[in-house]
């Protein structure tokens, strides 16, 4: 910063120690700004001495006596010689020549209302000024004898003033002091070491004497206390002190604006000397106080001044805050957004500032968001730091093609379109085609992989697609097996809707997304002589495909196509057959040679679904391969039944497959001769044995067995058959003991329903003759006949039994062929 003396205006250096090189990290609260105009005119010949702020006027008093009436940018409205009280928007006015010096002069805060016409003037006596009715102006002294009143401050009906001796506080309305505070450091002289007063509220008074800050609060005395004390009384909340001496106060919210003389000691000559002179925002505590921020002002003639020649004043209603000293006076202004976002730039915090703008936009005035923005990431581009410059684009540069154009062109210079890339605009808005190629050709020179998945992320119709062609086919020429080339010309193919030559490439490349490529563009037409091609790469998935589409590829063709490839043409119609049973049922014969070729496993349960397989060809394949298995199947399918068990016993020798397969059929021929073909075969006889007792009389067989014939594990199942011959008869001892307890019960069940009443009534008709049952008058006799069925007639309704037959039936019953109801109930009356 340049001396004070070149220097009018703009913004004053801050800094706690002028040594002090590196700048502070913490942020300031306030700036400052230097009066001109005007004020720099009057500093020039006279000193000023006291200021005083009213109605956003400044009242600056110099030392001979003048009164300068400024405005807020510090231009001279008026000029005083005495003392002068004048109304700003009115004719009124008054003026008065003193005796004495007046030191200070407070106008009453409500001064506009014409039952507020009173001021106050301090010098050896504090006189009272007020409007009579007559509207004379008459004076009365508050008080006198203590010395120079050097600060007066008037919040309300409240009148503080400072003496030689202390503080005193007036209630005008009362017309009484109400308190005298004393000063503490009496050793300290009252000229050099003026008192400061502010009001922070309407009773709250700060007082700042020496090193000392007292925090007052005026409060109401109850009314029994009064007696002949003042209805109001003041407690000292607060009392601190302070590093500096005290040359003003102001109030900051609920903090307090504190202006310091400050002395310090040379290091050289270990003299003290005048120091900047200091403004500390400072939060009160009840016995001491907490720094918010300091800074140190660089005002004209520092090195010269004392405690007195400073003076702080304030506005109250707005946070401005003015520092007069002798040859300067410099105002004092709350930070607003503009300034935070000013600091944040000044720091290189960039990010910080885009937020503060972003949630502040509403507010600020002087800065752009777009501008900061762009500041941002001219910084991290010169940080080097490219891929976060080319994310924050997306944000700040939004929909602004132009922008977006440009700051592709300046990653271009630099080299980095890669680091740009993958944060271009791909919708709204659409840059210019150009641009996108220029990426994609640098991506093609260098990075195959990045320019595929560009490719592939990209729309296509962001750039001039043939233009991109003929680029990578050029490429493909030096390096025509690249996959990654390949798979990406096919992928532009398919952006050209050139589907035939995408499809080659991808079945070239036995690629998975052939099979998305057909479903998505219905290319069915163009895949019918790359039928084997599809089930090579992937028969599962082709066969799926072809069953799904069998209205656009018949089975027929597929067939065909699939001639030289029986391998294939078996998992085309095992599948074919898997869904359905008789759409394929024209190539049954020819599947029974497939199945026995390449899947036997499913050659048995083929032969067991299928109902359009020839038999005789079956078999004869079958006995060719010699797959007995099968070959039993047949056999007992086609009703030759003994032959295909004398093969599971002649050539499987399962006893245990040849039982199941006798129980199978249930045949009492296929038992007799399966107990012929075991008689001579012990291991047989003892599977008979233990399987044969549930369906054949094991007396049979045991009377078969030749004496002396050792038969293994023979008492076991001997055994058995006893126990499964007493399980019988136990399950059908059980059986019997069920069935009659259930008759029996159900018996009693239909005895309780059929001795139950019928009710009957007058709503009840005859079914043959649909009259009333009951007759209207009760002393008829009358005969009703009521089935268990609930049909009602009159006896006489009914037809009279004969001899062959004397029980009655319900006529409509019967018709319906129900039965007839097993009893009759008579009603008489």
């Amino acid at each position: 910063m340049a001396e004070a003396e070149e220097q009018e205006t703009g913004s004053l250096e801050e800094s706690t120690d002028e040594s002090e090189e590196e700048e502070s990290e913490e942020e300031p609260k306030l700036k400052y700004e230097r009066l001109s105009n005007g004020v720099t005119g009057i500093l020039q010949k006279d000193a000023a001495s006291c200021m005083t702020v009213h109605d956003k006027f400044l009242a600056l008093g110099t030392h001979y006596g003048k009164v300068y009436l400024l405005d807020v940018q510090g231009n001279i409205t008026q000029k005083f010689d005495v003392v002068q009280v004048f109304g700003l928007y009115s004719g009124e006015e008054f003026h008065e020549t003193f005796d004495c010096p007046i030191k200070i002069v407070a106008v009453h805060p409500h001064f506009l209302r014409s039952s507020c016409k009173q001021f106050v003037t301090g010098g050896k006596k504090l006189l009272l000024f007020e409007r009579s009715w007559m509207s004379r102006w008459k004076s009365s002294v508050l008080h006198e004898g203590e010395g120079n009143i050097r600060s007066v401050k008037w919040r309300g009906h409240l009148i503080a003033w400072a003496n030689n001796m202390g503080v005193k506080i007036f209630d005008i309305t009362s017309k009484q002091r109400i308190t005298n505070v004393p000063r503490d450091d009496v050793s300290l002289r009252p000229d050099m070491y003026p008192c400061s007063l502010c009001w922070k509220d309407s009773v709250t008074l700060i007082i700042g004497w020496g090193m000392s800050v007292k925090v007052c609060s005026v409060k109401e005395r109850h009314a029994s206390e009064m007696r002949d004390l003042p209805s109001r009384y003041v407690e000292i909340v607060s009392q601190f002190e302070t590093e500096f001496y005290i040359s003003g106060l102001a109030p900051l919210c609920d903090q307090l604006v504190v202006l310091s003389y400050v002395k310090e000691v040379s290091e050289k000559t270990e003299s003290e000397y005048c120091a900047r002179p200091r403004l500390d925002i400072i939060q009160p505590l009840s016995e001491t106080c907490e720094e918010i921020s300091s800074d140190a002002l660089t005002v004209r003639g520092f090195q010269e001044n004392e405690c007195r020649d400073y003076h702080l004043e304030y506005s109250e209603g707005e946070p401005l805050f003015y520092i007069v000293s002798p040859r300067d006076v410099v105002v004092a202004k709350e930070r607003d957004q503009d300034d935070h976002i000013d600091w944040l730039l000044e720091k290189k915090k960039y990010e910080e500032a885009l937020m503060a703008a972003e949630i502040s936009q509403k507010n600020i005035k002087r800065h752009k968001i777009l501008d900061i923005g762009l500041a941002y990431i001219n910084h991290l581009v010169a940080k080097g730091e490219y891929d976060i410059a080319a994310r924050k684009c997306q944000k700040i540069l939004g929909k602004n093609a132009a922008l977006w154009e440009y700051e592709v062109y300046k990653f271009k210079e630099i080299g980095q379109l890669r680091a740009i890339s993958p944060y271009l605009p791909r919708g709204d808005p659409v840059l210019k085609p150009l641009i996108y190629e220029m990426i994609l050709h640098e991506f093609l020179e260098s990075d195959y992989e990045g320019f595929a998945t560009l490719i592939r992320e990209w729309p296509g119709d962001l750039y001039n697609n043939s233009v991109i062609v003929q680029a990578v086919r050029d490429h493909l020429k030096k390096d025509c097996q690249n996959r990654t080339l390949l798979k990406t010309l096919a992928e532009l193919y398919t952006y050209d809707k050139n589907y035939s030559n995408a499809l080659e490439i991808y079945l070239t490349l036995r690629h998975k997304d052939v099979f998305q490529l057909i479903h998505k563009h219905n290319l069915f037409g163009s895949i019918k002589d790359k039928i084997v091609l599809l089930m090579d790469f992937d028969s599962e998935k082709a066969v799926d495909m072809l069953l799904d589409n069998e209205d656009k590829i018949s089975i027929k063709k597929v067939v065909e196509e699939l001639e030289d490839r029986p391998e294939l043409q078996h998992v085309y119609l095992h599948k074919l057959f898997k869904r359905d049973h008789h759409k394929g049922q024209r190539y049954h014969e020819k599947q029974i040679s497939l199945y026995a070729e390449y899947d036997r496993p499913n050659l048995l349960p083929f032969l067991r679904d299928s109902i359009h397989c020839p038999l005789e060809k079956a078999l004869e394949i079958c006995q060719q391969r010699n797959f007995v298995e099968e070959t039993v199947y047949l056999l007992s399918r086609m009703g030759n039944s003994r032959r295909a068990l004398k093969m599971i016993m002649e050539e499987l020798h399962d006893v245990d497959k040849a039982i199941e397969f006798a129980k199978e059929q249930d045949d009492g021929e296929l038992w007799e001769d399966l107990i012929l073909y075991s008689i001579d075969k012990p291991p047989f006889i003892t599977g008979l044995l233990n399987n044969i007792g549930t369906h054949v009389d094991p007396i049979l067989l045991i009377h078969r067995i030749k004496e002396g014939m050792e038969i293994p594990n023979l008492r076991d199942s001997l055994v058995k058959i006893l126990q499964d011959y007493n399980l019988q008869i136990l399950l059908r001892e059980g059986c019997k003991k069920i069935l009659v307890a259930d008759s029996l019960s159900l018996l009693k069940k239909m005895h309780r329903t059929q001795m139950k009443g019928v009710l009957v009534d007058e709503e009840n008709v005859c079914e043959s003759c649909l009259s009333p049952v009951l007759p209207s008058d009760a002393a008829k006799p009358f005969s009703v006949v009521v089935f268990h069925c609930r049909h009602m007639f009159h006896k006489e309704c009914l037809p009279v039994p004969s001899m062959s037959s004397p029980a009655q039936f319900c006529n409509i019953c019967s018709a319906k062929h129900r039965g007839p109801g097993s009893a009759i109930l008579e009603m008489k009356k």
